[in-house]
């Protein structure tokens, strides 16, 4: 079971990415593709142009880390649904993640309709 602090924002990008980058070119590509800072201590996915691949990059307390996955069978489906950021990535749910692991596809899923709060609207200098 996937558990991770509230706090934690998962962005995925949508755009196949070079299984050999590392910690600076996927870094890069948080900063460039994702309008994301990699030191946030969000997660970061990136799929494979095959899809049977993923890799997650985040901060630690100390330094990056990068989580690497591999199948032997299957491909990963990325979701469809979720909150567009930056140039080329979506954010998702921690719900979302978990399921895109175990190999379920979620877009044929019906989400019941759920309360959220709504975003902060900056005040404005008068």
């Amino acid at each position: 079971m996937l558990s991770l602090p509230p706090s934690v924002r998962i962005f995925v990008s949508r755009e196949p990415v070079d299984m050999r980058k590392g910690f600076d070119s996927l870094a890069q590509l948080v900063r460039s593709h994702l309008a994301g800072d990699p030191l946030s201590g969000h997660l970061f996915v990136f799929r494979s142009k095959r899809g049977d691949r993923l890799k997650v990059l985040y901060w630690d307390s100390d330094g990056l880390c990068l989580w690497y996955k591999r199948l032997e069978m299957g491909v990963f489906t990325l979701p469809a649904a979720g909150t567009n950021v930056g140039e080329h990535g979506l954010e998702i749910r921690a719900g979302d993640f978990a399921l895109l692991l175990e190999g379920i596809d979620i877009a044929g899923a019906k989400r019941q309709k759920r309360y959220r709060r709504p975003e902060a609207t900056p005040v404005s200098a008068q």
